[in-house]
């Protein structure tokens, strides 16, 4: 191997580590290491740059302001109060309420998108009730990952997959995938009652105020609210129509965020830009740095072809190895280098006699999009949440997220062996 390989290794497994053990706030280690990437020639400036998805990091900064300006209107203590009262404060209920939302949203939007509407929702509901709002962050961050993966709209690998594999229709996604998403929630749900049922119990006295609440009342500017509204669905169609429109989701979210802010005064200027995550927006772009110094150095395609090459080219070993490591991986590294390197073996495999593709792509798509639920740095929507539930006072730990996210990825990937096996394989 290479020096410049093992000096990409070194310094991810480096970076990763001190991300673990949280003794540097996970911004620093990961940019760190992105510049030490470049300092030891492992990256030029222009191949790192080069490596950062500036769709991802525009569409959360977009989003990121139209919700912050949103926020202001009173909009989301209003859904919270009325949410709250449907179910008459009952925790559990208002925990599967908002994580089946989550879901469905991520199906037919990004997924970060719709954890950034949802989170301070969420946080205010849990204000109300006066409980932890960690068992509903966490529960909306496993349902953001595993509701995008229901459609090819809902999580890149499965936009990347459906552009790559032509014959792959919309439909075929949902046809295919959604049978299986659809057990896994149930599953991940029941799971997540189970653990945290101790934690889901509010007071009868917050319950009681809770009723006693006017919701109307929360809204605090109509005018604002109605400018906020109307900026919102025109974002989110054009995120339905940003394939047929060619345009990138970056672009309609940023046109979004200052078209509001055109509209609606330069005042909300300086409170919009400080509701922007910006140590979330840096890890992210440390983070594709670092997946790039592996990626360039050829250390990814290594690894993956090594694996594939243990199956002797049989479709049943393939197709579970396929899952099985693109969800391990994926909950260590970003999914989008690691497909981009699958798509291209897979259609190897095919060349080379392997007749039955779906089970493949299938696999992939599922095994990248669950396995995000592994590991805090997983996934796109983790990171947000985190970021979103550390600055309302509730931190959201590396090692205290593994301790679900694990079960939760296990749970899943075992749904999806046993589902892939009897629609396949049989």
């Amino acid at each position: 191997m290479e020096h410049e390989a093992w000096m990409a290794i070194i310094i991810f497994i480096t970076a990763y580590g001190l991300i673990i053990t949280e003794k540097v706030h996970r911004t620093i280690a990961a940019m760190s290491g992105a510049a030490l990437l470049i300092f030891f020639g492992v990256l030029s400036q222009d191949a790192a740059i080069k490596a950062i998805d500036f769709n991802t990091i525009g569409l959360l900064t977009g989003m990121m302001i139209i919700v912050s300006v949103t926020a202001q209107t009173g909009l989301f203590k209003y859904i919270s109060i009325h949410a709250a009262q449907s179910v008459h404060g009952r925790p559990l209920a208002l925990l599967i309420v908002f994580s089946l939302i989550t879901a469905v949203g991520s199906a037919f939007l990004d997924n970060v998108t719709t954890v950034l509407l949802v989170v301070p929702v969420t946080l205010s509901i849990a204000r109300e009730l006066e409980i932890s709002p960690t068992p509903f962050l966490m529960s909306e961050i496993f349902m953001a990952n595993i509701g995008g993966t229901a459609t090819m709209i809902g999580d890149p690998p499965n936009i990347m997959i459906g552009s790559a594999v032509p014959e792959l229709s919309f439909m075929d996604f949902i046809l295919n995938l959604a049978p299986v998403i659809l057990i896994i929630t149930a599953a991940t749900l029941f799971l997540i009652a189970i653990i945290y049922r101790r934690s889901l119990r509010g007071s009868a006295e917050a319950q009681a105020r809770i009723a006693q609440l006017n919701a109307g009342s929360a809204i605090k500017d109509k005018v604002l609210l109605t400018k906020s509204l109307l900026v919102l669905l025109l974002t989110v169609s054009g995120f339905f129509l940003h394939q047929t429109a060619h345009v990138d989701t970056a672009t309609i979210a940023l046109a979004g965020a200052f078209l509001l802010l055109l509209i609606s005064g330069e005042r909300y200027l300086e409170q919009a830009f400080a509701g922007v995550e910006w140590p979330t927006l840096f890890f992210f772009v440390g983070l594709f740095i670092l997946v790039a110094g592996l990626a360039e150095t050829g250390v990814i395609a290594a690894l993956a072809k090594q694996a594939l090459n243990l199956t002797g080219g049989q479709t049943l070993p393939t197709t579970f190895l396929v899952l099985w490591m693109s969800g391990i991986a994926s909950s260590f590294i970003d999914n989008i280098p690691f497909v981009a390197t699958m798509i291209p073996l897979i259609k190897d495999m095919g060349e080379l006699g392997m007749t039955n593709l779906k089970p493949l792509w299938w696999s992939l798509a599922l095994g990248a999009c669950l396995g995000g639920n592994g590991l805090l740095i997983g996934a796109s929507a983790n990171l947000v949440v985190a970021g979103l539930s550390g600055r309302g006072g509730h931190r959201i730990t590396f090692l205290g997220f593994m301790k679900l996210g694990i079960p939760v990825m296990l749970l899943s990937l075992i749904i999806s062996t046993v589902y892939v096996y009897a629609r396949y394989l049989i």
